[in-house]
């Protein structure tokens, strides 16, 4: 078992660290948008309404005016984090049981809910199929990348402390 003072104890160590800060950062998104429901809720609602968009008539095809489908996205979206949330912690926890392999395992998958959100959610769905770099009210596109991008990096180290196997030679 490494320690923290051997290389792969500091990768380990980094690895548990990021882990936990990107599951402390996702459970207070979840958090916060259980606990504060509306604020959020109106941000998705604008988005898929693309009410502050160009109006292109040749995309506002794509608008989702339905207040029902809006906030059922708004719901998912929510579940989504906790989730998120919680596999993170549990990667945490594994990290500072030094169960890495396991660890590793429930952190990549964390890690890739959140990339999916930000990435596959936000970025992509939100950021171009509804539309929302138009926007200058509405436009999540800043923080959605921020996040993508640590979580990608915190991704990279989890797998960096990953024990090296050597290959057999074909």
């Amino acid at each position: 078992m490494a320690t923290s003072t051997t290389p792969r104890g500091r990768l380990s160590l980094a690895a548990m660290l990021l882990t936990a800060t990107i599951a402390l950062y996702m459970a207070l998104v979840a958090f916060g948008n259980i606990t504060d429901f509306g604020t959020n809720q109106q941000f998705v609602r604008h988005v898929l309404a693309m009410d502050t968009t160009f109006k292109d008539e040749d995309l506002m095809w794509r608008a989702i005016t339905s207040t029902g489908l809006q906030d059922t996205a708004y719901v998912l979206i929510i579940a989504w984090e906790t989730v998120a949330a919680l596999v993170l912690v549990y990667g945490s926890w594994l990290w500072a049981r030094h169960d890495q392999a396991r660890a590793r395992q429930f952190s990549s998958y964390g890690l890739l809910m959140v990339m999916l959100l930000f990435g596959a959610g936000f970025i992509a769905i939100g950021g171009e199929w509804f539309s929302m770099w138009q926007s200058k009210s509405w436009n999540g596109l800043d923080a959605a990348t921020r996040i993508f991008l640590f979580s990608g990096v915190v991704l990279v180290v989890n797998q960096l402390s990953a024990p090296r196997t050597e290959t057999p030679a074909t």
